[in-house]
């Protein structure tokens, strides 16, 4: 059917490769692009000889005017983005000029500031309309499809939706002392930010893991849960019907945070750069150095996932409630396409993001959240690509 231009070559970029080369109707031709072209290569070389036809590149993503002669010498359907989120608004730049569609996973963020929020990309919504392009922010699990469980919900269970929790629950583990499950830096930097949540259109912000919670989930057992910031909260406020209160909540362990508070007590994850030996550097891009890379966690990591969204809202002047969740097994993650399930999670909603855009499933030209797409097909897909949903219709609330 078409081309894809896939930029970046870690963990989640490898599940959304083997995806599209399952998916090889769609994806009749890909391109691996990375700053390390010896990654693209052997992600290549791991994958070839099937259907789908695979070429690799080198590119900075920082550049625009490489990606511009990246996307013009291979003329791709759609770009999909699985880089780092410093450099979502560059790929936009370069898929604005070479009017060619867009996907990410996660949204803009400054590189010198730990702030999340889709402002920047929104800027960009009236000139990709414009050009007739469309571009689909947030197509991994949270965010993505945790917008397609809120979409899905609004259309077939309820009138109004006034209570959203996301419950986003790991129990894998991968016999490290101390390690993150996607890239280090992006991951430190989240957790250690302030809390935050929406309640009657209001941000309502708290101190870093100031609230927690306990819960029993399905696959994993009791769990400890600490309230984030997540950047889905602000569009799903907005395009979600009826909303009073949405809140994200991620498991930790305990090893996890004392290690991370010695951390930051040390001031490793800063962000700020320091002089050492003449030169600068920034602690947390040291530290992300040393740390194991997620990508090699696979063959370790043991345990499931289990990440879903409660609702609470109105139905014919009925109050209703509803949960719908995936469990996911890293084990059998990494048996399928050699990568733990936090990267299967998130590669495999992006390649099925990546395939309603290109069927023309979902068509409309403009910069777009996820939920703001008919969620039918893209629920289908999960089912058939890897991502198998359950639903609870009496679930213990999080108070």
């Amino acid at each position: 059917m078409g081309k894809a231009l896939i930029i970046g070559a870690g963990g989640v970029a490898s599940v959304v490769v083997h995806k599209c080369c399952q998916n090889s109707d769609v994806f009749e031709n890909i391109c691996i692009a990375s700053r390390t072209k010896s990654k693209c290569d052997a992600l290549k070389e791991k994958l070839d000889g099937g259907k789908t036809k695979i070429s690799t590149a080198q590119v900075d993503a920082d550049n625009v005017g490489e990606l511009v002669s990246l996307i013009k010498d291979y003329q791709p359907d759609i770009v999909i983005n699985v880089a780092l989120p410093y450099q979502d608004l560059t790929i936009m730049d370069a898929c604005l000029e070479c009017k060619v569609n867009y996907l990410d996973t996660a949204n803009y963020e400054p590189k010198n500031n730990a702030k999340f929020e889709y402002k920047w990309q929104w800027d960009y919504r009236e000139r990709f309309e414009k050009v007739g392009i469309t571009a689909l922010l947030g197509s991994g699990f949270d965010p993505g499809v945790t917008g397609v469980f809120s979409a899905y919900a609004q259309k077939h269970y309820f009138d109004e939706i006034h209570y959203i929790d996301i419950l986003d629950c790991n129990g894998g583990d991968h016999g490290y002392p101390f390690a993150t499950n996607f890239n280090p830096e992006i991951n430190i930097r989240e957790v250690s930010a302030k809390g935050s949540y929406i309640e009657n259109g209001e941000w309502v912000e708290t101190e870093p893991m100031e609230i927690k919670r306990v819960y029993n989930f399905k696959g994993v057992g009791e769990k400890d849960m600490y309230l984030l910031h997540h950047e889905e909260l602000e569009s799903l406020a907005l395009n979600i019907n009826g909303i009073k209160r949405i809140r994200f909540f991620m498991t930790f362990g305990q090893s996890y945070l004392t290690h991370l508070k010695c951390l930051e007590n040390v001031g490793m994850t800063s962000i700020e750069p320091i002089d050492y030996e003449g030169k600068q550097i920034i602690p947390l891009q040291f530290l992300k150095a040393v740390l194991p890379d997620p990508a090699s966690l696979g063959p370790r990591t043991v345990g499931k996932t289990n990440i879903g969204c409660i609702f609470k809202g109105i139905k014919d002047g009925q109050e209703k409630t509803y949960y719908v969740y995936n469990i996911c097994d890293h084990q059998e993650c990494y048996k399928e396409v050699g990568s733990q399930a936090i990267s299967y999670t998130t590669g495999v909603p992006a390649m099925i993001g990546a395939m309603m855009l290109m069927t023309k499933k979902w068509n409309k030209p403009g910069v777009y959240n996820i939920e703001e797409f008919d969620p039918d097909p893209f629920m289908d897909a999960l089912n058939k690509w890897g991502l198998p949903w359950e639903e609870d219709f009496n679930p213990i609330l999080v108070d």
